[in-house]
């Protein structure tokens, strides 16, 4: 599999590789300075308007949302449409068409802790000495060990997401000490690892994604995606284009985003465990049961 960091290195130095590129938000303030990511045109994205707000406002159902780190509403535009400057208000350039965005939490083997687990700071608890995991992608990882230890009490970053040298020296130092007293069974860095992980009961807490817990659970193994008294760790991925793309290439790759936001991808999406980026076409792609239980919480009325 290609990791983060791969496509990041990907986008700087070969940006003739690639149509479309599918990449974090909070990698665009590496990659925008290359000058290989254009600014889409707005005008040529059919359902541009009806965006979620979480991208373009920093808004859900009216409200503020957390702010800290790369937040999607302050990189989602460009001054202009090869500009390497973020508009600090909405503009007709888009930098990323959004795909997919969640908020992330500790997965949990109820059945192995036999006891509620409500923070962050379970994560290095020496209970689980050997059995716990923080995934092995260094922007999301650090990220996973700032909510660690906000949640122990020790310190409050005034922005876990732009931490300065001192505050990523302190971070680190609490991890390279767990991983001395043999706190973590492995580091993960896909998917199909933490799922394998969890399934074996090698591990019995670590960073998860919400699609590995279902999987995990489809094997009839119980497995929790752990709401935490601290809150989630939210992140989100959209579309990029490279410089290079001209002609019919850049038509069929407006064309692709274009179905891409239409519905069924977004409908797909959801019952993934994620959310997509145009709710209301996903929603007119599903049944009202299904929106019911993965959009709005409600029991299932028919098998998921």
């Amino acid at each position: 599999p290609v990791v983060t960091d791969e496509v990041s290195k990907r986008v700087v130095t070969q940006p003739n590789s690639f149509d479309i590129v599918d990449s974090e938000y909070f990698s665009l303030k590496k990659l925008l300075p290359s000058g290989n990511l254009v600014g889409m045109d707005a005008k040529r994205i059919k359902n541009a308007d009806k965006i979620t707000p979480v991208f373009t406002k920093g808004e859900v159902a009216g409200k503020k949302i957390g702010d800290q780190g790369t937040a999607p509403k302050k990189v989602f535009y460009l001054e202009g449409p090869t500009s390497t400057k973020f508009a600090s208000s909405p503009t007709e350039w888009i930098t990323l068409i959004p795909t997919t965005y969640n908020a992330d939490t500790l997965g949990i083997r109820p059945d192995l802790i036999k006891r509620p687990i409500t923070s962050w700071k379970e994560l290095l608890n020496p209970e689980f000495k050997g059995k716990a995991s923080i995934l092995n992608i260094p922007s999301i990882g650090i990220m996973d060990a700032a909510m660690v230890v906000e949640a122990t009490g020790d310190y409050t970053y005034p922005d876990k997401g732009n931490m300065t040298k001192p505050e990523i020296d302190r971070t680190m130092k609490v991890l390279i000490e767990a991983k001395r007293a043999g706190q973590f069974r492995a580091f993960w860095q896909d998917f199909n690892e933490s799922v394998n992980l969890m399934a074996s009961g090698e591990t019995v807490i670590q960073s998860m994604w919400s699609p590995a817990v279902t999987k995990v659970r489809s094997q009839g193994v119980p497995c929790t995606y752990q709401p935490l008294k601290e809150g989630y760790r939210a992140w989100a991925s959209g579309f990029g284009l490279p410089k290079t793309l001209t002609g019919k290439k850049l038509d069929a790759a407006y064309d692709f985003i274009n179905w891409f936001l239409s519905g069924w991808a977004g409908a797909y999406l959801n019952r993934q465990g994620y959310y997509s980026a145009v709710l209301e076409t996903a929603k007119a792609n599903m049944e009202p049961y299904e929106w019911a239980f993965w959009m709005e919480g409600k029991p299932a009325e028919k098998d998921i």
